[in-house]
Order: structure tokens, then sequence, then C-alpha cells
């Protein structure tokens, strides 16, 4: 019997671990690497040493997945889930996965910046090849001082001898 919040005692299911491997999509040989890694207790085992989990358990390793998935490494997860052990409180752990979060989430908009730059950039691309119908032999060279997207164009060069040199090097 687990005992929820208020303090009843409630039916929590039990499985072995082949059962809880196949809840969360991961094999036995996952739960037990975490299990010898710390970061999954056993609470349950019977006579023969068979493994029994709870719900409780599989909220734990989704959780574990989860930081995984967001690109936490297993010794950083390793140090959260510690933290409970030092904390009954659980202020620590939050704290620390808020950090973590946050870390996460700076790096993930930086990332959606450069991607939304490169969709920008791609999609000027696209207008300015559609939209130039002669002198494209001569982009980069001759046509970039007359040239209607010299502003953005990375291309375009003002310096005249450059210009020539690219020209005498393109067939």
């Amino acid at each position: 019997m687990a005992v929820s919040d208020k303090g009843e005692n409630v039916e929590s299911n039990r499985y072995r671990i082949g059962e809880l491997a196949r809840k969360a999509a991961v094999t036995a040989r996952t739960v037990r690497y975490y299990e010898s890694l710390g970061l999954l207790k056993t609470q349950d085992r019977q006579d023969g040493g068979q493994r029994y989990y709870t719900d409780a358990d599989l909220v734990y390793l989704n959780r574990i997945l989860q930081l995984k998935n967001y690109g936490l490494s297993l010794e950083e997860i390793a140090e959260i889930i510690h933290l409970g052990n030092v904390d009954s409180t659980g202020q620590k752990r939050r704290l620390e996965l808020i950090k973590q979060y946050r870390r996460l989430l700076s790096k993930e908009l930086q990332h959606l910046k450069a991607v939304n730059d490169l969709i920008s950039d791609l999609t000027w691309h696209v207008e300015q090849l559609e939209s130039v119908n002669h002198d494209f032999q001569k982009c980069p060279g001759s046509a970039c001082p007359k040239c209607e997207f010299q502003t953005r164009c990375k291309f375009f060069q003002k310096d005249q001898d450059a210009l020539d040199n690219l020209e005498n090097h393109n067939p």
C-alpha cells in the first residue's frame, strides 16, 4: 500500500522490471544501469531477489528520462537526485532543477534564434534568385554595383579590383 498526500492508504501498482521498462519505453538493462548509478532505487525485492517497482518509481524513471532527453548528463541527473538525500524539504533539488531548466532554455533560445536567422537568410536568397532574370552569370561580379540586393548581399564588394579578380577566375 502507498500513502496519498492526505495520509490515506491507496492501492499502488507493482511492476516487475520488464513491465516497468516497457511502460517507460526503455530496456530492463537501462533500468538496472540506472539502479547501479544510484539514479533509481529498488524499494521492494521478493525472496528470490526479484525487483518490484511502484507507480512512484515509474514517475521517477520518467523524470530521469525527461532530464536526459533535455540534454542533462547522467552525472548531472545524479547530482540533482542526490540533493534529495541531503535536503528532506526538496528545496535544494527544486532550485537546482530551476537552474538547469533555465540554462537549457537559454541554450535552446539561442539555437532558435540561429535557426530563425538561417530561415530568414534562405528566404531572402530564394526571393533574390527568383527575381533575377538576367546578369545572373555575372553575380557576384560586374553586375554587383547596379544590383538591387547589394545592401544585403554578402558577395557584394565595392572594391572594383576584387570584382575584376573574381570575374577573371570565374569561367
